[in-house]
């Protein structure tokens, strides 16, 4: 198994983003260390199905530290994915298991 991304390169400031292949498919994810614990969802929005950045591996943040999407402006929680506010409020982004070993981070088996 290849390791997503280096364990330094996903810290609490600003989301990272890996290539992955997740249930057999091709995945583009968005990673975020949230309270030293390295979260990961599927870069796509839940309202429309497109990708969350606005360039790839390039991401929009507010004020409050929260996701954006760079399509439709919804805005999701850094700890849990959830949208906060935007045209899917209360819908959640899909988290993918990771964990974090020998200064990488990886899929969870």
């Amino acid at each position: 198994m290849t390791p997503l991304i280096e364990a330094a390169a996903v810290g609490e400031d600003a989301y990272s983003h890996a290539e992955a292949t997740v249930a057999g498919e091709p995945a583009s994810l968005v990673l975020i260390r949230v309270e030293g614990q390295v979260r990961a969802w599927h870069n796509v929005c839940p309202h429309a199905g497109r990708r969350l950045d606005w360039a790839p591996g390039r991401f929009l943040v507010d004020k409050a530290g929260h996701l954006v999407c760079a399509a439709h402006g919804a805005s999701f929680r850094r700890a849990d994915g959830l949208c906060v506010a935007g045209p899917c409020k209360g819908q959640s982004l899909v988290a993918v298991a990771v964990e974090e070993r020998d200064g990488q981070v990886w899929l969870a088996d």
